[in-house]
């Protein structure tokens, strides 16, 4: 899926005025139907089944509900939207999904939010959706994409957030939509099976007995899981030759050298071109070392590995030596017209935060690591390249890095564990 871009100049782009937000919509029978229309083929390809425990289809045929769902990949939209079908559900979706089909998408009840942005009005467009639209409205809290297959972080304000809404809240938890379209795999589709466990997770009367500690915590177990795990577990076996091409942007550090700039990920093989280490990604998911390879540290499960990432992210911020420092191509988004190009510049992101230069000296941007517990990254953003994003409920900057190593999965890290130091 692309997006509409134009090269505008930074001050230009500065010149443009947002346009005023509506409220959303109740989106139309029609485009309930058409989406669950062409969902179908999607679906059948993947032999789509779910379960429920007939508490949660029943309550959200009675009444709005507040549905929230793990996300993996784009067809997670296919699921929900046959599973709640034909009641009407409006999406909470990134404000760059409306960026030149703004009204299509608000057509279909999208409510656009920043990433990792406090963002109040989308709480309260939420809340005009369930109360005066009588509409259920889809979250998924992780925000973004997992990149290792794992659950992300969910904001702590999420519990604060239900009582507020005061409605039923459904869990819908897909199994193999990941191993399916991982993120990292450029949008090469895998055979696998995909099915979906619907439950509802509270009543209304139950998010107001609770205390928001008591509601974080059930919200946390529900969204702890492991798609790597689950393959294993399952015997599904991915026998496509790719499985494992760009597993470099996950797996960027070399658990037997060190080295973050040398792993490449190509067919079904990972390999680090520093010291000759290879793995190969076997069809039901383990890391296998090739045959005369030795690694320093042995790891046969992609999300052991990147959580060992996480630790030396974390050791480094610990002795102050975390840096990340790269020349990036600039994009900004201002309005829904376009993403717009605005040149070149170099960002920074050290245990102070982040430093964006750029334009010929003309744009400087700086975020603090208290201002998000996560960062918007993304690899093959749109078609257009892996990306890291900052920014703020006025302007977002989609900083693309050049002639670098894999550091958009490092830099996310970071940011998680700067957050946590802090709080």
């Amino acid at each position: 899926m692309k997006t509409v871009v134009k090269e505008l100049t930074y001050e230009k782009v500065l010149e443009l005025k947002p346009k005023k937000l509506k409220k959303p919509v109740k989106p139309a029978f029609f485009w309930r139907f058409l989406i669950k229309t062409i969902a179908k083929s999607d679906l059948k390809k993947s032999n789509f089944t779910y379960t429920h425990d007939g508490k949660a289809l029943d309550t959200i045929r009675k009444q709005p509900c507040l549905v929230l769902m793990n996300h993996s990949c784009f067809m997670d939209l296919e699921m929900i939207e046959t599973i709640v079908y034909p009641k009407p559900l409006n999406i909470v979706c990134t404000s760059d999904g409306f960026v030149g089909k703004a009204g299509f998408m608000r057509s279909m009840g999208c409510i656009p939010t920043n990433k990792f942005v406090t963002d109040f009005v989308m709480v309260k467009n939420i809340k005009y959706a369930l109360d005066k639209l009588k509409s259920s409205v889809l979250m998924y809290p992780e925000a973004s994409y997992s990149f290792d297959g794992t659950a992300t972080d969910l904001p702590q304000s999420l519990g604060k957030c239900l009582k507020l809404l005061n409605v039923p809240v459904i869990m819908v938890k897909t199994f193999g939509a990941f191993a399916r379209d991982p993120l990292y795999n450029n949008l090469q589709v895998r055979k696998v099976d995909v099915s979906a466990d619907v439950k509802l997770l509270f009543t209304p009367e139950e998010v107001q007995s609770k205390s928001v500690d008591e509601l974080n915590q059930t919200l946390k177990n529900e969204f702890t899981f492991d798609n790597w795990k689950w393959q294993q577990e399952n015997n599904v076996e991915i026998k496509e030759p790719f499985r494992a091409d760009f597993l470099n942007r996950v797996l960027y550090k070399c658990c037997n050298c060190n080295d973050e700039t040398s792993m490449e990920g190509k067919g079904t093989d990972l390999v680090c071109k520093k010291c000759g280490t290879k793995w190969t990604l076997t069809e039901k998911g383990f890391l296998q070392l090739k045959e005369g390879c030795e690694s320093k540290l042995k790891f046969n499960h992609v999300p052991d590995w990147y959580k060992w990432q996480r630790q030396q992210v974390r050791k480094e911020i610990e002795d102050g030596t975390y840096k990340i420092q790269c020349d990036v191509d600039i994009y900004m988004m201002v309005d829904t017209t376009a993403i717009y190009k605005v040149g070149e510049g170099n960002l920074l992101h050290t245990n102070q935060g982040f430093v964006l230069d750029g334009c010929n000296g003309k744009l400087h941007y700086e975020q603090k690591p208290k201002a998000s517990y996560s960062l918007y990254s993304d690899y093959f953003w749109y078609e257009i390249g892996d990306m890291i994003c900052i920014g703020d409920m006025k302007t977002l900057y989609y900083c693309f890095p050049k002639n670098t190593s894999d550091i958009v999965a490092k830099a996310r890290l970071a940011t998680e564990e700067l957050y946590k130091s802090l709080n």
